[in-house]
């Protein structure tokens, strides 16, 4: 899950419509994706103006970052734009790329298991998503993230009354990364 958080959509906490959490500007990239969780943060809308800054903390000598999930953007605890109910739960995603992902393991017919098990996100799935009855459900949920993900679809408006705060962040420790020469210099502010 890592691997989609370097652009989130988010609800502006400023004027209610669609922001985005990146990487600051001037940030080095990143060689590992889950190195993604520690890079400095900008939450900036385009509608209003509204701009923050998220950099992760120290812990001793590691950096403490975010741990991904949940319908809150793990920068900044603001809802995710891309929400929709869905089988009675609410159906999230960070961005484009991970609905598409999203899509092509819930639209597979076959879906193959190697001989042991991963970390990988489909793998953390909640069952309900995975079930085959439920299939044709899951992927206009995730055609509903889609058309709320286009562009000019960022208005209060636009937003799903499933996008508000619902703390169903999974995990509540941080992630740690240890300094150790390979985290990219934080650019000055």
């Amino acid at each position: 899950m890592a691997g989609f958080a370097g652009r989130l959509y988010v609800v502006c906490p400023g004027c209610g419509g669609r922001a985005v959490v990146l990487p600051r500007p001037g940030t080095a990239e990143v060689k590992y994706t889950s190195a993604l969780l520690f890079l400095p943060r900008r939450l900036s809308c385009a509608a209003c103006g509204e701009h923050r800054s998220w950099r992760p903390g120290m812990e001793g000598a590691g950096l403490r970052g975010v741990t991904p999930g949940g319908t809150e953007d793990p920068f900044f605890g603001e809802p995710l734009w891309l929400q929709t109910r869905c089988v009675g739960r609410i159906l999230w995603a960070y961005n484009e790329a991970h609905v598409d992902e999203l899509a092509a393991f819930v639209g597979a017919r076959l879906r193959e298991r190697g001989p042991t098990p991963t970390l990988a996100m489909v793998s953390r799935l909640p069952l309900w998503m995975k079930r085959a009855d439920n299939r044709d459900e899951v992927l206009a949920g995730l055609d509903r993230l889609r058309d709320l993900a286009a562009p000019g679809r960022d208005r209060p408006a636009d937003r799903s009354d499933a996008a508000h705060n619902h703390a169903t962040r999974p995990r509540p420790h941080l992630s740690l990364l240890f300094r150790g020469g390979a985290y990219p210099a934080d650019p000055a502010e």
